[in-house]
């Protein structure tokens, strides 16, 4: 076996350690579709008659009123998707270590480069993927319960299926999760997974404690907030990428196929790939000479 190959199953091997010892990367996805099917069955209702009346104010008001479950169900779980990876990160090396199982799997012939990709690798790709697959499953079960409900109360199901595209719907937020929620937001992952290989305690401080400070000295030496509109154009605006405003707008279609494109080559996607590698360096520093609390 070739050592490129044997890097490759142990990264894939890590990963896969990951997933077992943190079910909530696909439990969380899995039970909060489960939460959102249960609140559509619930308006199953009364859905003929709000699209009877959807219908009686146009097509642009019935094809809101049928895609708006929809929607609210990918932003949900993108909003999920967020909340984990967060969580996961903050407590991925700190946790190892304050439990002294990382003295276990330090003894494996892992490295603490391959470990700590791993661990990037749950939010920024896994993650994504996991909640894709959640949606895409919670969405066809509200498709086909909605078509049930329509032929039970003598409705043609082609007012769902004509103003509902999928596919559509799979594409947008595919390209959302990975390249918006994965590659995007990979600095702020591997800041928190940086933050957690240093902290002695309360990781969620040691990662929001030193950003904050920058601001508040830039903003009493300087008067300025250069560091404080960064930070919040990149991870809650993004980028100019296709919109005369200057933003990203937080929309399932914010990443049509061009935007999708124009951000994967933007320069602030790769400077964030840079800063995100520094910080997975850190991590990995801190990782080979901290077994310890």
């Amino acid at each position: 076996m070739s050592t490129a190959t044997a890097s490759v199953r142990r990264f894939l091997w890590s990963v896969r350690r990951e997933l077992w010892e943190t079910r909530s990367i696909y439990l969380g996805p899995l039970a909060v579709g489960g939460i959102i099917l249960i609140g559509f069955f619930l308006a199953l209702v009364p859905l003929p008659s709000r699209l009877r009346a959807a219908q009686a104010l146009g097509g642009a008001e019935l094809r809101a009123a049928v895609e708006q479950p929809y929607v609210i169900a990918a932003i949900i779980l993108m909003a999920v998707d967020l909340a984990i990876a967060v969580f996961y990160c903050v407590d991925a090396l700190y946790g190892e270590r304050r439990d002294r199982s990382v003295l276990f799997w330090k003894s494996l012939p892992v490295s603490d480069v391959t470990a700590v990709l791993a661990k990037a690798a749950i939010p920024i790709v896994v993650l994504p993927l996991v909640t894709f697959a959640a949606t895409v499953a919670v969405q066809t079960v509200m498709l086909v319960s909605s078509t049930i409900a329509l032929a039970a109360a003598g409705l043609s199901a082609s007012m769902v299926w004509q103003h509902v595209s999928l596919f559509e719907i799979w594409r947008i937020n595919f390209g959302h999760l990975v390249a918006f929620h994965g590659l995007w937001y990979s600095p702020l992952y591997a800041w928190l997974l940086l933050a957690s290989a240093w902290a002695t305690r309360v990781p969620f401080l040691w990662a929001a404690l030193p950003p904050v400070a920058v601001a508040i000295v830039e903003r009493v030496a300087f008067n300025t907030r250069h560091f404080q509109t960064l930070v919040l154009d990149h991870f809650l605006g993004g980028s100019d990428i296709g919109n005369p405003g200057g933003h990203l707008t937080m929309t399932m279609d914010m990443l049509s196929s061009g935007h999708l494109d124009e951000l994967l080559i933007s320069p602030g996607m790769g400077i964030g790939v840079v800063v995100s590698l520094v910080f997975l360096a850190g991590a990995v520093q801190l990782r080979r000479y901290r077994s310890g609390m």
